[in-house]
């Protein structure tokens, strides 16, 4: 995945905002810089910058709040989707073989550990979303 994202050219910061903004986390629609921000906990400037360069790479465009027209929000694009599946294909492709190389305990000790992460709302919500993005 971090090859993925060297050969991409995007800094983390980029990377998670557009992972963000691609529905991974809570922003799966359009969503204000300062919002990004503060979930990155980055300053707006510095979140405005990272922005900037995933639009000038057409990942991402800004466009206009429905609601209020001075308010610009912060849209994936197309390619930017494109971008976050190439990325959610090499992360679980890593997964699946990080789990071939284990033992059938150790496969035993992390289905336990897996089942007991997934008692957490949090968790067992990011799951669901992400089983309704990319199908298994």
């Amino acid at each position: 995945m971090l090859q993925v994202i060297e050969d991409s050219g995007l800094s983390m910061t980029q990377t998670k905002a557009l992972l963000e903004l691609g529905g991974l986390g809570e922003a799966a629609e359009p969503c204000q810089v300062s919002d990004l921000a503060e979930t990155f906990g980055v300053s707006v400037p510095s979140m405005s910058r990272a922005v900037e360069c995933l639009v000038k790479q057409g990942l991402a465009t800004r466009v206009e709040d429905p609601q209020d027209r001075r308010v610009r929000r912060v849209e994936i694009t197309p390619k930017g989707k494109r971008l976050v599946e190439t990325l959610l294909v090499v992360r679980q492709a890593g997964m699946e073989a990080f789990a071939a190389s284990l033992s059938a305990e150790q496969r035993r000790n992390l289905d336990a550990a897996i089942d007991s992460l997934m008692e957490r709302e949090d968790i067992a919500e990011t799951y669901e979303h992400l089983r309704e993005v990319r199908p298994t």
